[in-house]
C-alpha cells in the first residue's frame, strides 16, 4: 500500500505554509486515492503537533478523512486515514 509522507521540520515557523503543505497532502490523496498520510511535525516542544490536530479538526476538513492514528512508538509522528 503506497502512502505519502509529509515531514514538517523544514517549515515548522510558517503556519500558512503549514496549511498549505496539509492541504496539499490531503489532495493529492484524495485525488490519487491514496489510504495513508503520514505526518511528521517531530517530538518539540508538541506546538507544531498542535497545530497539526488543530488543522484536522476544522470544519471542511474533517470529512475528508477517516481516522487518525498517533504512532504509539514516536509521539512525534502522526498517521491520517482515508475511506475510498
Amino acid at each position: 500500500m503506497s502512502h505519502i509522507k509529509l515531514d514538517l521540520h523544514d517549515i515548522y515557523n510558517d503556519s500558512r505554509a503549514i496549511d498549505k503543505a496539509l492541504l496539499q497532502a490531503f489532495e493529492d490523496a484524495i485525488d490519487k486515492r491514496i489510504k495513508e498520510v503520514e505526518i511528521i511535525s517531530g517530538k518539540g516542544s508538541g506546538q507544531l503537533k498542535k497545530k497539526v490536530q488543530r488543522f484536522l479538526k476544522l470544519p471542511h476538513i474533517k470529512p475528508l478523512y477517516h481516522r487518525i492514528e498517533n504512532d504509539s512508538k514516536n509521539h512525534g509522528r502522526l498517521f491520517v486515514y482515508f475511506k475510498f
